[in-house]
């Protein structure tokens, strides 16, 4: 079974958060969508594909929802406070349907932009957006110049060595990790060009990694989620080149 991130790779750019961002589901509702955002700003209402309006009471700001389908990757959104119109949301869908891009324009505020990637849902054919979404978090260079060993072990697994270091089978167990903060480490090949990572710490789950390779093998995305012993969530995105 073959890793592709087995190579030596440098640090060349990052981004971090030691706050939990925002999560946006969208899942289908009868005739139409049922929108739930978490995190600093909570929302929460059911909005119908036809354009008609509404009501999406215990809002703030908000209790009335308009929702116009512009085309198969474009959607407008309009928040209405009894009736007058308070802010339109321009939502864009990329290509291969894992970013959304919404751009806000309130009434008194300065116009906003938000990126979500997608991280969980399937993407249906019919409704593209529908989906769990996880919001892009705000960029911070770190530790330029990191590099990561990962080389075949010769037994179907790697060894891994950066900060810590490990050696591990993409065979479901657990393997330990020496130089970390967590314990042990499970992989999983999820394609040719993506590997899973889990860390546990006194058998628990403290850490996901998805590790993704470009299709030329020249670039390595690493996506982190965890929590620090402190108790804060740790989000992070780095990437490395050959």
């Amino acid at each position: 079974m073959s890793d592709p991130r087995v190579g030596l790779w440098t640090l060349i750019s990052a981004d971090s958060s030691l706050n939990p961002p925002n999560r946006l589901s969208i899942t289908h509702s009868n005739d139409g969508l049922h929108v739930v955002m978490s995190g600093e700003t909570h929302v929460d209402f059911t909005a119908n594909r036809n354009g008609h309006e509404t009501s999406a009471p215990g809002n703030l700001g908000f209790n009335q929802i308009e929702l116009h389908r512009i085309d198969k990757r474009q959607s407008e959104v309009k928040q209405k406070k009894d009736g007058t119109v308070v802010a339109t949301i321009r939502e864009k869908l990329s290509k291969d349907g894992n970013e959304l891009t919404a751009a806000t324009a309130t009434v008194g505020h300065p116009d906003r932009i938000t990126v979500w990637t997608r991280s969980g849902g399937a993407k249906i054919a019919n409704d593209l957006f529908a989906g769990e979404w996880a919001q892009d978090v705000s960029k911070t260079r770190l530790r330029q110049g990191l590099v990561l060993k990962i080389e075949a072990d010769g037994s179907g697994g790697v060894r891994f060595l950066g900060d810590y270091s490990y050696t591990a089978r993409f065979d479901g167990k657990q393997y330990d990790l020496k130089n970390s903060r967590n314990d042990t480490v499970t992989l999983q090949l999820v394609d040719p060009h993506t590997v899973d990572a889990i860390y546990r710490r006194d058998e628990q789950v403290t850490q996901n990694d998805r590790w993704q390779v470009s299709a030329d093998g020249q670039q390595m995305t690493l996506s982190t989620t965890g929590t620090l012993e402190s108790g804060q969530h740790l989000t992070e995105k780095l990437v490395f080149k050959k």
